[in-house]
């Protein structure tokens, strides 16, 4: 092979490994750019289970979520949490034949969706089973933050189209927002929702060697006004039957309980810092009734100044709620942190 010859095939050589090359840049290229135009850094929920996302606490406080049964039967779609599209209607529709429709989006995405209905776009309310009236504007909302964390865009867009063909059959017409930036706006509020979600938690332990008799137990819970409800749980609750802070026993066997846990769920209750005092002041009786010690998740002993502390910290966390629009215990928060 002559000389020539083997430049021919050296630069042969080099502009395919070069077309190579720049294949590979350009694909990856398209791959950052569709990446910035669905703007989210999420795995797919339909290839990878969700990971448990770690939220921070609150010294001495640990995580425990409890899966919430939902939002409440008068909340209403809200732009700030959800995805909302709007139906107009070109005569009044029955609210009947509207949840006749709905009901598969109901059952695709559950809890996270919410419908509400207005005569005239003004006084909207949530759609109910029974309502005769037909009505000429409704919202379908879905949910993009709860404590899980954002939803897929993969589930917004099917939500989204599968909205709009529920409204053409209906005849009605769709006004939405654009994804992207409602996605945005969401992974802002999920960060704020895993600062701001913070539960207390207090620990009575037995003496070394030793445990709480069951009886015992369930007449001091009983005598400072905590009571098994329909969930279940073992708590405190309010005239509305909403729980305060909940309690929790771990033993060996049934009747010998070495660990009585009090949870106190911050962004969930509406007067944080009357409920704190309230549970200090419960588990301070549980303590002297059981002749426990009371101690954190470390198993520090918490005295006068470990609480007011923790007191302190509630009302930073309390305050920032506010700010942001999402005062602890209301409809918004019961929705955010469910």
């Amino acid at each position: 092979m002559t000389e020539f010859q083997l430049g021919l095939v050296v630069i042969g050589a080099l502009v395919v490994a070069g077309v190579i090359v720049y294949n590979k840049i350009q694909e990856r290229s398209a791959q950052r750019r569709a990446e910035r135009a669905f703007g989210s850094q999420h795995d797919d929920v339909l290839l990878e289970e969700r990971t448990q996302r770690r939220e921070p606490t609150l010294e001495p406080a640990a995580r425990i979520i409890e899966r919430d049964p939902g939002p409440r039967s008068d909340a209403l779609p809200d732009e700030r949490l959800d995805y909302v599209i709007e139906l107009s209607c070109r005569e009044p529709l029955a609210a009947a034949v509207f949840l006749a429709h709905w009901a598969p989006l109901q059952q695709r995405f559950g809890w996270r969706v919410l419908a509400a209905c207005a005569e005239d776009g003004v006084g909207w309310r949530r759609v109910v089973h029974g309502d005769a009236a037909g009505y000429g504007a409704y919202r379908a909302g879905l949910q993009l933050v709860s404590r899980a964390g954002v939803v897929h865009e993969s589930e917004l867009i099917e939500f989204r189209s599968e909205v709009e063909t529920m409204a053409a059959k209906l005849g009605a017409t769709t006004a939405a927002p654009e994804m992207k930036h409602a996605m945005e706006a969401a992974r802002d509020i999920d960060q704020f929702c895993a600062d701001a979600d913070i539960q207390i938690v207090f620990h009575l332990v037995a003496p070394a060697g030793s445990a709480f008799p069951l009886p015992q137990v369930e007449a001091a819970t009983s005598a400072a006004g905590m009571a098994p409800g329909p969930d279940g749980r073992q708590a405190l609750r309010d005239a509305e039957g909403r729980v305060l802070y909940s309690l929790a026993m771990q033993g060996d066997g049934l009747h010998a309980i070495r660990d009585v846990t009090i949870s106190l769920d911050v962004p969930r209750i509406a007067e944080v810092r009357r409920t704190y005092e309230s549970m200090v002041r419960v588990a301070r009786q549980l303590a002297v009734n059981l002749g426990g010690s009371l101690v954190d998740d470390n198993g520090n002993g918490l005295d006068e100044r470990a609480l007011a502390a923790i007191g302190a910290e509630l009302e930073i966390v309390s305050q920032s709620l506010e700010a942001r629009g999402v005062p602890p215990g209301g409809p918004l928060a019961l929705r955010l942190f469910a």
